[in-house]
């Protein structure tokens, strides 16, 4: 009930967040964190299953492409577009899925590395279709959402943005959050813990790393789509290697035992960079010497913290008892 209540206020906060910070700066700011927040959250589901992918980056080039390209060469509404972009990546996730899953641990990690860089390698060479490497320029804005004297969303403004990300965000986490507490989540938690166990109990291990692969991708794609109508320009390597790896330190750092956990590491590692604007040239550094800190000493995340601190204080009472 708690935990409802302060949901409910965070989410009253967010929607009034642009009367007080409604610059162009904090608004692209928050947009970001509110992508990296769904990245990083779908990136856990596929966790849950004992997976650690590298492929987010990739996914999300695939859903940018393929809604600029619907839009763009067929004509689609922007809405259909980056819907079908979360399912292409999704689709391409499902396809490569049954062959990749089998592999257990580093060797699943890189072979969704060499996936990633072949889409990247792929839109680089089909010039024709996707621009080469200079990529695609002047993508078109969202379409407009028009309620007649309730609501007018043009698009215009980064604050409209906001609120669409804000939805999408939204939407995403309630979705992922029913996801992990329904029997599909908890099948995963049992095989991340034992899959060899949960097969000899008839359960298709394979087959629901594969489900997981596939929704947890599925999400990128549409944040990819999101962000291609938002950037209006995309090229293949905008979502490089070391993208993936950022959303892999988001969860990490907030925590991947902890629904919470991706949630508050993928906010604070996009806003500190822009708090530390003088280090931003060091924040690969700065990312793995906080990686390093929160694995040795909070184990559990950010998420995590309350519980240390609580078990700091009753390991002091009982020293003083």
């Amino acid at each position: 009930m708690v935990s409802l209540l302060s949901s409910a206020v965070l989410i009253v906060c967010l929607l009034m967040l642009p009367l007080f910070l409604s610059g162009p700066y904090h608004m692209h700011i928050l947009i970001l964190t509110m992508l990296n927040v769904i990245l990083a959250a779908s990136l856990r589901l596929i966790n849950l299953s004992g997976q650690i992918s590298l492929a987010h980056g990739g996914m999300m080039t695939i859903g940018a492409y393929t809604s600029t390209l619907l839009v763009m060469k067929l004509g689609l509404p922007t809405w259909a577009a980056i819907l079908l972009a979360g399912f292409s990546a999704a689709l391409i996730a499902y396809l490569v899925g049954f062959p990749f899953v089998r592999l257990k641990g580093i060797y699943f990690s890189i072979v969704t590395i060499f996936l990633s860089e072949m889409v990247v390698l792929t839109a680089q060479q089909w010039e024709d279709l996707t621009g080469g490497s200079t990529g695609i320029f002047g993508i078109p804005r969202p379409d407009p959402i028009v309620i007649p004297g309730i609501l007018n969303l043009d698009f215009s403004s980064k604050v409209h943005f906001y609120y669409l990300a804000l939805v999408l965000m939204l939407v995403s986490l309630l979705i992922l959050f029913a996801v992990e507490r329904s029997r599909i989540g908890l099948t995963l938690r049992a095989i991340q813990q034992a899959d060899s166990l949960t097969e000899s109990v008839g359960i298709n291990a394979t087959g629901f790393k594969v489900l997981a692969f596939t929704i947890g991708c599925f999400f990128p794609g549409l944040t990819g789509g999101f962000y291609s109508h938002y950037i209006s320009a995309i090229s293949p390597d905008a979502f490089s290697f070391l993208f993936s790896i950022y959303i892999l330190v988001y969860m990490t750092v907030g925590g991947d035992k902890r629904f919470a956990g991706p949630i508050l590491g993928a906010s604070v590692l996009t806003i500190l960079p822009e708090v530390s604007r003088p280090l931003k040239a060091f924040m690969p550094f700065l990312f793995a010497a906080v990686l390093i800190a929160v694995i040795f000493f909070v184990p559990e995340g950010i998420a995590g913290l309350p519980n240390l601190l609580r078990r700091g204080r009753s390991g002091e009472r009982t020293a003083h008892a």
